[in-house]
Protein backbone atom coordinates (compact mmCIF):
# COMPACT_ATOMS: atom_id res chain seq x y z
CA UNK A 1 0.00 0.00 0.00
CA UNK A 2 1.06 3.38 -0.91
CA UNK A 3 2.49 5.90 2.03
CA UNK A 4 3.28 9.63 2.19
CA UNK A 5 5.66 11.70 4.39
CA UNK A 6 3.25 13.92 5.18
CA UNK A 7 -0.56 14.25 5.17
CA UNK A 8 -2.28 17.32 5.42
CA UNK A 9 -5.93 17.65 5.56
CA UNK A 10 -7.65 20.48 4.09
CA UNK A 11 -7.01 22.18 0.74
CA UNK A 12 -7.35 25.61 1.46
CA UNK A 13 -4.51 28.46 1.68
CA UNK A 14 -3.05 27.22 4.58
CA UNK A 15 -2.67 23.77 3.78
CA UNK A 16 -1.92 24.09 -0.07
CA UNK A 17 1.06 26.76 1.15
CA UNK A 18 2.51 24.12 3.52
CA UNK A 19 1.96 20.80 1.30
CA UNK A 20 4.40 23.41 -1.22
CA UNK A 21 6.55 23.97 1.18
CA UNK A 22 7.31 20.68 2.65
CA UNK A 23 7.28 19.36 -0.96
CA UNK A 24 10.32 21.65 -1.53
CA UNK A 25 12.15 19.99 1.08
CA UNK A 26 11.82 16.30 -0.16
CA UNK A 27 8.60 15.11 1.56
CA UNK A 28 6.21 13.03 -0.62
CA UNK A 29 3.22 15.07 0.38
CA UNK A 30 -0.76 14.10 0.48
CA UNK A 31 -3.46 16.69 0.45
CA UNK A 32 -7.23 15.02 1.50
CA UNK A 33 -9.79 17.65 0.55
CA UNK A 34 -13.42 16.58 1.83
CA UNK A 35 -14.31 18.80 -0.95
CA UNK A 36 -12.50 20.67 -4.10
CA UNK A 37 -9.59 22.17 -2.86
CA UNK A 38 -9.43 26.05 -2.04
CA UNK A 39 -13.49 26.37 -2.74
CA UNK A 40 -14.43 27.23 1.57
CA UNK A 41 -13.16 29.96 3.43
CA UNK A 42 -10.12 30.94 1.12
CA UNK A 43 -12.40 30.84 -1.92
CA UNK A 44 -15.24 33.17 -0.40
CA UNK A 45 -12.31 35.51 1.44
CA UNK A 46 -12.17 39.41 0.70
CA UNK A 47 -7.71 38.81 0.16
CA UNK A 48 -7.06 42.25 2.60
CA UNK A 49 -3.32 41.61 4.24
CA UNK A 50 -4.32 43.51 6.91
CA UNK A 51 -1.74 42.79 9.74
CA UNK A 52 -1.99 46.38 11.39
CA UNK A 53 -2.69 46.89 15.70
CA UNK A 54 -6.35 48.33 14.67
CA UNK A 55 -7.56 44.57 13.42
CA UNK A 56 -4.50 41.92 14.98
CA UNK A 57 -4.36 40.40 17.88
CA UNK A 58 -1.83 41.69 19.75
CA UNK A 59 -0.18 37.82 20.08
CA UNK A 60 -0.45 37.59 16.39
CA UNK A 61 1.13 40.67 15.25
CA UNK A 62 4.78 39.60 14.65
CA UNK A 63 3.46 36.54 12.44
CA UNK A 64 1.15 39.06 11.00
CA UNK A 65 3.93 41.66 9.60
CA UNK A 66 6.64 38.76 9.03
CA UNK A 67 3.67 36.92 6.72
CA UNK A 68 2.80 40.16 4.87
CA UNK A 69 6.78 41.12 3.99
CA UNK A 70 6.61 38.14 2.75
CA UNK A 71 4.07 38.44 0.67
CA UNK A 72 5.55 39.93 -2.54
CA UNK A 73 7.89 36.65 -3.17
CA UNK A 74 5.58 34.70 -1.91
CA UNK A 75 3.21 35.54 -4.82
CA UNK A 76 6.07 35.68 -7.38
CA UNK A 77 6.96 31.78 -6.56
CA UNK A 78 3.46 31.07 -7.14
CA UNK A 79 2.98 33.11 -10.36
CA UNK A 80 5.92 32.05 -11.92
CA UNK A 81 5.71 28.42 -11.20
CA UNK A 82 2.08 28.34 -12.23
CA UNK A 83 2.05 31.04 -14.80
CA UNK A 84 -0.95 32.47 -13.48
CA UNK A 85 -1.50 35.85 -11.87
CA UNK A 86 -2.60 36.36 -8.26
CA UNK A 87 -3.25 40.13 -8.32
CA UNK A 88 -1.19 41.44 -5.83
CA UNK A 89 -2.44 44.61 -5.68
CA UNK A 90 0.23 47.24 -3.97
CA UNK A 91 -2.54 50.80 -4.32
CA UNK A 92 -2.87 50.61 -0.02
CA UNK A 93 -5.94 51.50 1.90
CA UNK A 94 -7.90 54.24 2.94
CA UNK A 95 -9.28 53.52 6.05
CA UNK A 96 -12.25 55.36 7.62
CA UNK A 97 -11.86 54.35 11.38
CA UNK A 98 -14.68 54.80 13.74
CA UNK A 99 -14.74 57.30 16.83
CA UNK A 100 -13.14 54.90 19.06
CA UNK A 101 -10.48 53.69 17.45
CA UNK A 102 -9.12 57.24 16.68
CA UNK A 103 -8.93 57.57 20.52
CA UNK A 104 -7.06 54.50 21.36
CA UNK A 105 -4.91 54.86 18.31
CA UNK A 106 -3.89 51.96 16.67
CA UNK A 107 -3.50 53.46 12.69
CA UNK A 108 0.21 54.16 12.07
CA UNK A 109 -0.84 55.13 9.01
CA UNK A 110 -1.01 58.64 7.50
CA UNK A 111 -3.84 60.82 8.79
CA UNK A 112 -5.77 61.91 5.34
CA UNK A 113 -6.71 65.58 4.99
CA UNK A 114 -9.69 66.12 2.83
CA UNK A 115 -7.66 67.80 0.02
CA UNK A 116 -5.49 64.95 -0.12
CA UNK A 117 -8.41 62.23 0.58
CA UNK A 118 -10.22 63.72 -2.97
CA UNK A 119 -7.28 63.63 -4.46
CA UNK A 120 -6.56 59.83 -3.56
CA UNK A 121 -9.98 58.63 -4.49
CA UNK A 122 -11.93 61.20 -6.47
CA UNK A 123 -15.10 59.08 -6.23
CA UNK A 124 -15.29 59.54 -2.56
CA UNK A 125 -18.62 60.71 -1.43
CA UNK A 126 -17.52 62.71 1.81
CA UNK A 127 -13.55 63.52 1.62
CA UNK A 128 -14.11 65.65 4.89
CA UNK A 129 -14.03 61.97 6.88
CA UNK A 130 -11.64 61.80 9.53
CA UNK A 131 -9.32 59.12 7.33
CA UNK A 132 -5.82 57.20 7.09
CA UNK A 133 -3.62 55.99 4.39
CA UNK A 134 -2.24 52.39 5.35
CA UNK A 135 0.56 50.97 3.16
CA UNK A 136 -1.40 47.79 3.11
CA UNK A 137 -1.32 45.20 -0.28
CA UNK A 138 -4.55 42.62 -1.29
CA UNK A 139 -4.53 39.67 -3.33
CA UNK A 140 -7.48 37.81 -5.10
CA UNK A 141 -7.98 34.80 -3.15
CA UNK A 142 -9.29 32.87 -6.26
CA UNK A 143 -6.56 33.65 -8.12
CA UNK A 144 -4.03 32.65 -5.20
CA UNK A 145 -5.83 29.38 -4.80
CA UNK A 146 -6.07 28.23 -8.14
CA UNK A 147 -1.87 29.29 -8.77
CA UNK A 148 -1.02 27.23 -5.35
CA UNK A 149 -3.26 24.16 -6.17
CA UNK A 150 -1.36 24.28 -9.75
CA UNK A 151 2.16 24.81 -8.18
CA UNK A 152 1.80 21.78 -5.93
CA UNK A 153 0.49 19.81 -8.70
CA UNK A 154 3.60 21.11 -10.47
CA UNK A 155 5.96 19.93 -8.06
CA UNK A 156 4.03 16.27 -7.70
CA UNK A 157 1.87 16.65 -4.61
CA UNK A 158 -0.81 14.08 -4.52
CA UNK A 159 -4.44 15.00 -3.81
CA UNK A 160 -7.65 12.80 -2.97
CA UNK A 161 -10.69 15.35 -3.42
CA UNK A 162 -13.84 14.78 -2.38
CA UNK A 163 -13.03 12.81 0.54
CA UNK A 164 -13.80 13.65 4.12
CA UNK A 165 -11.11 12.73 6.69
CA UNK A 166 -13.20 11.02 9.34
CA UNK A 167 -10.15 10.49 11.78
CA UNK A 168 -6.43 10.41 12.18
CA UNK A 169 -5.27 6.71 12.95
CA UNK A 170 -3.15 6.24 16.22
CA UNK A 171 -1.03 3.01 16.60
CA UNK A 172 0.53 2.62 19.48
CA UNK A 173 0.56 6.49 20.65
CA UNK A 174 1.65 7.80 17.45
CA UNK A 175 -0.47 9.14 14.08
CA UNK A 176 -0.27 6.29 11.18
CA UNK A 177 -2.29 8.39 8.98
CA UNK A 178 -5.83 9.01 7.85
CA UNK A 179 -9.45 6.98 7.25
CA UNK A 180 -11.78 9.27 5.47
CA UNK A 181 -15.11 7.86 3.80
CA UNK A 182 -13.39 6.47 0.77
CA UNK A 183 -10.49 4.46 2.06
CA UNK A 184 -7.06 4.69 4.45
CA UNK A 185 -4.37 6.45 4.33
CA UNK A 186 -0.70 6.05 5.69
CA UNK A 187 1.82 8.35 6.54
CA UNK A 188 4.20 9.04 9.90
CA UNK A 189 3.08 12.68 10.10
CA UNK A 190 -0.56 14.36 9.36
CA UNK A 191 -1.73 17.81 9.63
CA UNK A 192 -5.31 19.28 10.15
CA UNK A 193 -5.14 21.87 8.20
CA UNK A 194 -9.39 21.35 7.82
CA UNK A 195 -10.47 24.99 8.82
CA UNK A 196 -13.66 25.44 10.44
CA UNK A 197 -14.41 21.33 10.08
CA UNK A 198 -10.60 20.60 11.67
CA UNK A 199 -12.83 20.01 15.04
CA UNK A 200 -14.48 17.28 13.88
CA UNK A 201 -11.72 15.04 13.23
CA UNK A 202 -10.18 12.81 15.79
CA UNK A 203 -8.57 12.35 17.97
CA UNK A 204 -8.77 15.99 19.57
CA UNK A 205 -11.28 18.05 19.49
CA UNK A 206 -9.85 21.39 18.55
CA UNK A 207 -12.69 24.51 19.33
CA UNK A 208 -12.83 25.00 16.09
CA UNK A 209 -16.01 26.71 14.63
CA UNK A 210 -17.41 28.24 11.06
CA UNK A 211 -18.06 32.37 11.23
CA UNK A 212 -19.80 32.96 8.18
CA UNK A 213 -19.13 36.07 6.17
CA UNK A 214 -21.64 37.28 3.68
CA UNK A 215 -20.03 39.53 0.82
CA UNK A 216 -21.05 40.45 -2.97
CA UNK A 217 -19.40 41.38 -6.04
CA UNK A 218 -19.97 44.50 -8.31
CA UNK A 219 -18.83 45.61 -12.26
CA UNK A 220 -17.37 48.52 -11.88
CA UNK A 221 -18.44 51.08 -14.13
CA UNK A 222 -14.99 52.30 -14.77
CA UNK A 223 -11.50 50.36 -13.66
CA UNK A 224 -10.24 53.83 -12.96
CA UNK A 225 -13.37 54.67 -10.28
CA UNK A 226 -11.37 53.05 -7.54
CA UNK A 227 -7.70 52.26 -7.12
CA UNK A 228 -7.34 51.77 -3.50
CA UNK A 229 -9.05 49.32 -1.07
CA UNK A 230 -11.02 51.16 0.96
CA UNK A 231 -12.26 50.33 4.92
CA UNK A 232 -15.04 52.09 6.67
CA UNK A 233 -17.20 50.82 9.49
CA UNK A 234 -20.11 49.68 7.83
CA UNK A 235 -17.92 47.72 4.66
CA UNK A 236 -14.74 47.29 2.67
CA UNK A 237 -14.30 47.71 -1.07
CA UNK A 238 -11.40 45.78 -2.58
CA UNK A 239 -10.88 46.37 -6.06
CA UNK A 240 -9.50 43.65 -8.20
CA UNK A 241 -7.49 44.50 -11.44
CA UNK A 242 -10.07 43.39 -13.77
CA UNK A 243 -12.79 45.71 -12.91
CA UNK A 244 -14.42 43.62 -10.74
CA UNK A 245 -14.91 45.41 -7.01
CA UNK A 246 -15.76 42.92 -3.68
CA UNK A 247 -17.98 44.57 -0.85
CA UNK A 248 -17.95 42.52 2.70
CA UNK A 249 -18.51 41.44 4.95
CA UNK A 250 -20.23 40.14 7.66
CA UNK A 251 -19.17 38.46 10.93
CA UNK A 252 -21.97 35.83 11.91
CA UNK A 253 -22.24 32.91 14.50
CA UNK A 254 -24.54 30.64 12.16
CA UNK A 255 -23.42 27.23 11.96
CA UNK A 256 -22.50 25.96 8.83
CA UNK A 257 -25.07 27.85 7.23
CA UNK A 258 -23.19 29.25 3.91
CA UNK A 259 -26.69 30.90 2.68
CA UNK A 260 -27.20 34.51 2.12
CA UNK A 261 -29.90 36.79 2.81
CA UNK A 262 -31.22 39.44 0.61
CA UNK A 263 -31.47 42.49 3.44
CA UNK A 264 -27.64 41.64 4.26
CA UNK A 265 -26.31 41.65 0.48
CA UNK A 266 -28.86 44.81 0.12
CA UNK A 267 -27.33 46.61 3.48
CA UNK A 268 -23.69 45.94 2.46
CA UNK A 269 -24.78 47.19 -1.38
CA UNK A 270 -26.03 49.98 0.33
CA UNK A 271 -22.78 50.84 2.37
CA UNK A 272 -20.57 50.60 -0.79
CA UNK A 273 -23.07 52.95 -2.90
CA UNK A 274 -22.60 55.19 0.45
CA UNK A 275 -19.28 55.44 0.00
CA UNK A 276 -18.96 56.26 -3.98
CA UNK A 277 -21.86 57.20 -5.23
CA UNK A 278 -21.07 55.89 -8.70
CA UNK A 279 -21.85 53.05 -7.14
CA UNK A 280 -25.46 52.57 -7.77
CA UNK A 281 -24.90 52.28 -11.23
CA UNK A 282 -22.55 48.72 -10.46
CA UNK A 283 -23.90 45.87 -11.63
CA UNK A 284 -24.19 42.99 -8.87
CA UNK A 285 -22.53 40.02 -10.18
CA UNK A 286 -22.16 37.45 -7.78
CA UNK A 287 -22.77 37.01 -3.78
CA UNK A 288 -22.07 34.48 -1.24
CA UNK A 289 -20.83 33.26 2.22
CA UNK A 290 -17.69 31.56 3.26
CA UNK A 291 -17.41 30.09 7.03
CA UNK A 292 -14.02 31.61 8.23
CA UNK A 293 -12.15 29.24 11.29
CA UNK A 294 -12.59 30.82 14.42
CA UNK A 295 -10.96 29.80 17.75
CA UNK A 296 -12.39 30.83 21.55
CA UNK A 297 -9.27 33.27 21.87
CA UNK A 298 -9.25 34.26 17.45
CA UNK A 299 -5.97 32.94 17.26
CA UNK A 300 -4.63 30.22 15.37
CA UNK A 301 -4.32 26.98 16.48
CA UNK A 302 -0.30 26.13 15.47
CA UNK A 303 1.89 23.13 16.38
CA UNK A 304 2.36 19.55 17.73
CA UNK A 305 -0.62 18.03 19.35
CA UNK A 306 -0.04 15.49 22.15
CA UNK A 307 0.17 12.46 19.67
CA UNK A 308 3.36 12.00 18.58
CA UNK A 309 3.40 13.10 14.31
CA UNK A 310 -0.35 15.04 14.43
CA UNK A 311 0.12 18.80 14.07
CA UNK A 312 -2.52 21.83 13.91
CA UNK A 313 -2.60 24.57 11.16
CA UNK A 314 -5.76 25.77 11.84
CA UNK A 315 -8.64 28.65 13.31
CA UNK A 316 -6.86 31.66 11.24
CA UNK A 317 -10.51 32.91 11.48
CA UNK A 318 -10.13 36.09 9.03
CA UNK A 319 -6.46 35.87 8.56
CA UNK A 320 -6.23 32.79 6.12
CA UNK A 321 -5.36 34.65 3.54
CA UNK A 322 -2.62 37.05 5.05
CA UNK A 323 -0.74 33.64 7.32
CA UNK A 324 -0.42 31.50 4.53
CA UNK A 325 3.15 32.15 3.71
CA UNK A 326 4.52 32.59 7.52
CA UNK A 327 2.22 29.63 8.56
CA UNK A 328 3.76 27.59 5.78
CA UNK A 329 7.58 28.33 7.00
CA UNK A 330 6.89 27.68 10.58
CA UNK A 331 4.69 24.76 10.45
CA UNK A 332 7.23 23.36 7.98
CA UNK A 333 10.07 23.64 10.73
CA UNK A 334 7.56 21.56 13.66
CA UNK A 335 6.65 18.81 11.38
CA UNK A 336 11.08 19.01 10.39
CA UNK A 337 11.54 19.10 13.81
CA UNK A 338 13.60 22.31 13.36
CA UNK A 339 12.98 25.50 15.61
CA UNK A 340 10.71 27.76 14.22
CA UNK A 341 11.63 31.15 13.80
CA UNK A 342 8.91 32.84 15.47
CA UNK A 343 7.49 31.07 19.37
CA UNK A 344 4.51 29.68 18.91
CA UNK A 345 3.49 29.09 22.29
CA UNK A 346 0.78 31.29 22.35
CA UNK A 347 -0.97 29.29 19.07
CA UNK A 348 -0.14 25.93 20.83
CA UNK A 349 -3.38 23.06 20.68
CA UNK A 350 -1.83 22.33 24.05
CA UNK A 351 -3.52 25.61 25.20
CA UNK A 352 -7.35 24.55 24.97
CA UNK A 353 -6.19 21.42 27.41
Amino acid sequence: MKTWDVIIVGGGIIGLSLAIAVRKRGAAVLVVERGQPGREASHAAGGMLVDCALETPAALQSLATASARMYPEFAHELEVESGMSVDLRDQGTIVFPTPEHVERGGLSGTSLLSAALAELEPALADPNQPAFYLEERSVDPRALVAAAWRTAKRRDVDFSSGDEVTAVNVSDGRATGVSTIKTTFLAPKVVNCGGAWSGQIGPHNFPTRPVKGQMLCLALPSRTLLKHVVRSPDAYLIPRSDGRLLVGATVEEAGFDKRTDLATIQRLHRAAVSLVPKLAEAKILEDWAGLRPGTPDALPILGATATPGYYAATGHFRDGILLAPITAEVMAAVIEDRTPEYDLTAFSPARFG
